[in-house]
């Protein structure tokens, strides 16, 4: 019953994250060609002020951390200590989120002089405003972590897997209706209106979960006993995410820095092209991640762990068959792709031409940050935790020193800022492998590197089959329209993909076989 329970839940979740990211990418490619890449660029900026904070606290650390100790207080002391526990967190998180989000408002102009230096002052006037409206959002987002956490604990989890895509709902139909309110030809005004809209999809990410939490028997009561001992081991449990995160969040300030030097359009075309690059790490770095994890930690706590190594190692090779493809599709397909998917309405075909570089650019990261997905995790299961959040720290400066040397040096524009996020993942990912070849004593490093080299063999009659569809389809549909563009693409990259497993069963890619088991087990288990 418990495995079926499991299977279930994993399912819904899986269904709701994607209906997530699908309606994040109608969200974006719809306010782009509203508003274009430019006005695009002033609301990005402005919005990362509070998203930062999202992603450093709410749902991240807080939200982790609660679930633990808040499912531990049920299993040790009841439901009735639990929820006591629950609105102690809730009261707390309120007046917190309320001081931090009036301390954002009252302090937006410094905030924005860091996160744009580069904007023009009518620029950065604008995006102060912006920022000043949308802050409230983070106290939103943090009441609707507290909440999803809640329910999660109680096997509860279809409508907070769906929380997010209200967001999305709600940002878009608000975003558009009061953008279209302040200025029915969507000028830079309507970015008020676009900012209204994201507090309206915060509110329903909180207020979506609310019957389904008022059904498991939580009723919210004000309570200012901060000093029960569950409340002082979540925030101490925060502590190492928060710190580790901050290397994260520091490296993102960073960039967006150096993008308001090339200008406002840059945030823009940086941002849909690592969102776009951000679907293959979902899709297999992650899936990858998530089963290897499980694995590696019953073996880091068992008497024997010879097999950890060799265990993290397969799960490495596993997530370079899969994303390799996919760094090369994404490098020969980056302007046909963004094309199909982004140029519409005010985003035009220069816009699809510097996005597509930017795409190209961390594509040749690709590779790296899957493999950092599998391996940063493993220190986790043998307690070393602090390894990773060292090496993110350590990837500041290159970060920082890159960023000067590719935009103020070199001149690589937007271009150099996504080269030096490449750069930075695939330093960090060989760092986390070498401090790791000792504690798991061997990741079988000769079989990895001829991985890597038949793979990438393996990919180029597929690169060869994307240039193909680029150069020589033109020539049978001069002037396209849209569902020839779809056609095209989707025929070239189902070539590419076959020649790329046929040369991997010549070369004896012993992860095909490995791909191919697990496709056929999940399609049984669904029959």
């Amino acid at each position: 019953m418990s495995q079926k329970l499991n299977t279930k839940a994993s399912g819904i979740i899986a269904v709701a994250v994607m209906c997530s990211r699908v309606l994040g990418l109608v969200r974006e490619v719809l306010f782009n060609s509203l508003f274009g890449t430019a006005s695009m660029g002033l609301f990005l900026i402005a919005f990362r002020a509070p998203n930062l904070l999202r992603d450093l606290f709410a749902e991240g650390a807080l939200s982790t951390a609660f679930v633990t100790v808040f499912s531990q207080r049920i299993q040790k002391e009841g439901e009735a200590s639990a929820w006591v526990l629950a609105s102690k967190m809730m009261t707390l998180a309120a007046i917190f989120m309320s001081i931090v989000s009036l301390l954002g408002i009252v302090f937006a102009k410094q905030l924005i002089s860091v996160l744009a230096p580069g904007f023009a002052p009518q620029d950065a006037a604008a995006t102060i405003v912006l920022t000043q409206i949308m802050y409230p959002f983070i106290l939103l987002v943090s009441l609707a972590a507290l909440v999803m956490g809640m329910l999660n604990s109680r096997n509860v989890f279809a409508a907070p897997a769906m929380a997010s895509s209200f967001f999305n709902i709600g940002s878009i139909v608000g975003g558009a209706l009061f953008g279209w309110m302040i200025d029915p030809a969507f000028g830079q005004k309507a970015l008020i209106g676009l900012s209204i809209g994201t507090l309206v999809g915060g509110f329903l990410q909180f207020a979506v979960q609310l019957p389904s939490l008022r059904r498991v028997g939580f009723r919210f009561r004000p309570d200012f006993h901060w000093g029960d001992p569950g409340i002082k081991r979540i925030l101490v449990l925060m502590v190492p995410s928060v710190i580790a995160a901050s290397a994260v969040q520091i490296n993102v300030l960073i960039n967006s820095s150096f993008a308001s030097y090339v200008g406002k359009e840059a945030v823009t075309w940086l941002n849909s092209a690592f969102r776009l690059m951000q679907l293959p790490i979902g899709v297999f770095g992650v899936a990858v991640a998530t089963i290897t994890l499980p694995v590696v930690s019953r073996i880091a706590a068992g008497s024997d762990t010879s097999t950890f190594g060799p265990t993290l190692g397969k799960a490495m090779r596993l997530a370079v068959f899969l994303t390799l493809p996919a760094a090369v599709g994404l490098w020969f397909l980056a302007n046909p792709v963004i094309g199909l998917i982004y140029q519409h309405g005010e985003f035009r075909a220069s816009d699809t031409l510097q996005t597509g570089f930017a795409l190209q650019f961390y594509a040749l990261g690709l590779v790296a940050y899957s493999c950092i997905k599998v391996l940063s995790p493993a220190f986790y299961a043998i307690d070393r935790k602090w390894t990773p959040m060292l090496v993110s720290f350590a990837s500041i400066a290159l970060n920082l020193s890159l960023n000067y040397l590719f935009i103020f040096k070199m001149g690589l524009q937007h271009r150099g800022l996504a080269l030096s996020t490449t750069i930075c993942a695939t330093l960090n990912f060989a760092a986390l492998y070498f401090l790791m070849l000792g504690p798991a004593g061997t990741l079988e490093s000769r079989r990895f590197l001829l991985a890597l080299a038949r793979c990438a063999l393996a990919a180029v009659p597929l690169g060869f089959a994307c240039w193909a569809g680029i150069h020589f389809v033109p020539l049978v549909f001069p002037k396209p329209v849209f569902w020839q563009n779809a056609l095209v693409l989707f025929v070239t990259m189902g070539v590419a993909v076959l020649l790329y497993l046929g040369g991997c069963l010549l070369l004896r890619v012993e992860e095909t076989s490995e791909a191919a088991r697990i496709v056929l087990r999940k399609v049984r288990r669904k029959m």
